[in-house]
């Protein structure tokens, strides 16, 4: 079974990622766990963005 994401939820799920990463990398968890966090969404696309979405970290907000 394949799955392809393509054209325009493509790029809905590119900006999700992106934005996702973004979220990650601004939180204040260590380095080892931004990076396990990141990976995560990026190996597993769409499982790894509801997990994120879950129970991941959020960005610092002021």
């Amino acid at each position: 079974m394949k799955v392809e994401v393509t054209g325009f939820w493509g790029l809905v799920h590119l900006a999700i990622a992106v934005w996702a990463i973004i979220s990650i990398v601004q939180s204040n968890v260590t380095t080892g766990k931004k990076v396990a966090w990141s990976l995560l969404v990026l190996v597993l696309p769409v499982l790894g963005l509801i997990i994120w979405f879950l129970a991941g970290p959020r960005a610092n907000r002021n």
